[in-house]
C-alpha cells in the first residue's frame, strides 16, 4: 500500500483521502472521524473545559472548525459553558433561554496542528489496514503449506521469511534430523495464525502429519481433483510415514497415482522431507484387509479382528516377524496409528509354543 501524506490545506487533505479510499479501500469517513477525535484530544490543551468542544471537518472542502456549545442563560456564571441572552441575541435573533449556541472557537494555530494530527492518523490507519490484510492473507493459509526462506536461528527456534512476514518454526515443531542453512527454501505446515498488534504471529511445523498430506495434494493431481482420497496418515517425523489411500474411480490405481511414473511424485515428497521413508497402502473398509495392508512390507498369514475392542491378533511367518514389527517396533506402531487398532503380532513358532 502506498503511504499518502496529507498536506496542509483542507482541499489537499480531502484529495489525499479520496486517493487512499480508491487505492487501499480504506473509508475516508472512518479516517476523518479518527482525525476529528484526535483533534478533539488536542483541544484539551487549548481549552480549560473541553467537555462542550466539538471538532468538525467538512467532508467536501476539508475545512476544519472547532465549536464550543454554550447554553443561553440570563446571567453568565461560567463563560466556557454559558452565553448571555443579550450576546446570543446579537448573533441569533431567535435565541431563547435554554437554547444551545455553537460558537466557532478554532485556535489560530489549529491548521498546523490539524495537518500533523491528520498525517499521524492516516499513517496509523494505513498501518492498521496493512496489518489486517496481512493477517487475513495468512489466516487463509492456516492448516495449509507455505514455502519459506530460512532467516536465522533464535536460540533453538528458527525464523522463517514467508515474503511479507516472518514465521517461527519452534524447536517442538522441528524434525531432529533436519538441519537447515540460511537462505534455504523449505515447505512448512501452517499450524496457527494469530492477530497481534505488530502483525500476524505465524507458527509453522515440519513434524505435523498434515504436512505430508498437503505435499501429496500438491504433487498428485488425482488427489487434488478428488479421484484419489487420503484416508489416514501415521507419521514419525524424519523417519517413516504410512499413508492409506483409496480410489474413487475403478480405473485409477491409488498407490500408482501417488507413486507416479518412475516414482517421481513420491520421490519429490521424500526429497522435501529429507529422505523420510513413505509407505503407501490401499485403504479398505474391511479392518482385516486394512491391517494386513498397513503391515506392508511384511505379509501376514492371518488376522483376527475384534471390532468392539479395536484390537487385532496377527500371525506372520517366522522370517516375517522382524519385518512386521520393524526396527524398535516402528512398523507395528505406525500400522496401529494408521488403522486405529491395537496390534499384537506373533510368529507361527510363537503360536505353536503357546
Amino acid at each position: 500500500m502506498k503511504k499518502q501524506e496529507p498536506l496542509d490545506s483542507g482541499a489537499e487533505l480531502i484529495r489525499a483521502l479520496d486517493q487512499i479510499e480508491k487505492e487501499d479501500d480504506i473509508s475516508k469517513d472512518i479516517i476523518l472521524e479518527a482525525v476529528e477525535n484526535s483533534l478533539l484530544t488536542a483541544c484539551k490543551d487549548e481549552f480549560k473545559n473541553s467537555d462542550n468542544i466539538r471538532v468538525n471537518i467538512n467532508r467536501e472542502t476539508g475545512k476544519i472548525d472547532v465549536f464550543q456549545d454554550k447554553i443561553v442563560v440570563e446571567t453568565v456564571e461560567d463563560p466556557s459553558t454559558q452565553i448571555s441572552l443579550d450576546e446570543a441575541y446579537v448573533r441569533y435573533p431567535k435565541a431563547e433561554i435554554g437554547d444551545i449556541i455553537a460558537e466557532v472557537v478554532t485556535p489560530k494555530n489549529f491548521g498546523r496542528i490539524a495537518a500533523q494530527k491528520a498525517k499521524q492518523v492516516v499513517v496509523q490507519r494505513i498501518r492498521e489496514e496493512e496489518r489486517k490484510v496481512l493477517f487475513q492473507q495468512y489466516y487463509a493459509k492456516e492448516h495449509d503449506i507455505v514455502t519459506g526462506i530460512v532467516q536465522r536461528y533464535n536460540g533453538r527456534d528458527i525464523s522463517i521469511n514467508l515474503g511479507k512476514v516472518d514465521a517461527m518454526l519452534m524447536k517442538s515443531e522441528q524434525v531432529p534430523t533436519e538441519h537447515f542453512q540460511r537462505t534455504e527454501r523449505i515447505k512448512l505446515y501452517v499450524l496457527e495464525v494469530r492477530d497481534m498488534p505488530k502483525g500476524p504471529r505465524i507458527t509453522v511445523s515440519r513434524t505435523h502429519p498434515d504436512l505430508v498430506k498437503r505435499l501429496f495434494e500438491s504433487e498428485v493431481a488425482e488427489i487434488k481433483d478428488g479421484t484419489v482420497e487420503i484416508m489416514s496418515i501415521a507419521r514419525e517425523p524424519g523417519s517413516r510415514t504410512k499413508i492409506a489411500v483409496r480410489s474413487n474411480h475403478p480405473d485409477v490405481d491409488p498407490v500408482g497415482a501417488c507413486v507416479g511414473v518412475n516414482g517421481d511424485r513420491v520421490g519429490a515428497i521424500v526429497e522435501e522431507l529429507r529422505g523420510e521413508k513413505i509407505d503407501i497402502i490401499v485403504y479398505s473398509d474391511d479392518p482385516r484387509e486394512l491391517i494386513m495392508n498397513a503391515l506392508s512390507p511384511a505379509k501376514a498369514i492371518s488376522v483376527e479382528v475384534d471390532e468392539d475392542e479395536k484390537s487385532a491378533r496377527i500371525i506372520v511367518a517366522d522370517n516375517q516377524l522382524s519385518l512386521a514389527i520393524g526396527k524398535e517396533g516402528q512398523n507395528a506402531r505406525l500400522a496401529a496409528k494408521l488403522t486405529g487398532y491395537k496390534i499384537d503380532i506373533r510368529s507361527e513358532s510363537q503360536v505353536l509354543e503357546d
